[in-house]
């Protein structure tokens, strides 16, 4: 239930590139999921001064050895089509110059900084190019990476499965 909370409200304060983080509060979630992809969800959502539904696919996951370590994956389309963003939001606690790891089938993809933190925990953002895309459309399993220390990563599984068809939909 709190995952489901953090996915809508980073939605209505985070959807838009460019776009200024909106203070937060319970009422104004409302994204509704519209598809299911494989382990995706397509959630839509009319943000405030939108003239068209925003859609983002979303995952949520733990850590399998850490149940209290959970992240949300966001992909989404901005408004102008203009970039393809990725973002995470990982818990509060995690060690921000270290920044967010990603791992693509065993593929190391690097590393990207931390953006801000709310309340509710810390994004990472990066614009995804056509060589990242493609990675995450054919690949079967994606380890973010967060740190708590310089030495300790946890490394948090992603099901690669229904993402190229989900990026595919969005409109």
């Amino acid at each position: 239930m709190r995952i489901k909370y953090l996915v809508q409200t980073l939605m209505i304060g985070l959807v838009f590139a460019g776009s200024s983080l909106v203070a937060l509060a319970p009422a104004q979630a409302q994204g509704a999921v519209r598809s299911q992809h494989g382990d995706w969800q397509m959630s839509c959502d009319m943000l405030p001064g939108a003239s068209e539904e925003q859609c983002a696919l979303i995952q949520n996951v733990t850590a399998e050895d850490q149940p209290n370590v959970a992240l949300s994956v966001i992909v989404l389309k901005t408004a102008d089509q203009q970039a393809r963003l990725l973002r995470v939001l990982a818990p509060l606690g995690v060690l921000l110059p270290n920044g967010l790891g990603l791992n693509i089938d065993g593929e190391d993809q690097g590393r990207v900084a931390f953006v801000r933190c709310l309340p509710n925990g810390c994004v990472a953002e990066v614009v995804m190019d056509d060589e990242l895309i493609e990675k995450l459309s054919n690949g079967d399993t994606g380890i973010f990476i967060v740190f708590r220390t310089p030495e300790e990563g946890i490394g948090i599984p992603i099901s690669l499965s229904g993402f190229a068809e989900g990026f595919e939909a969005l409109p």
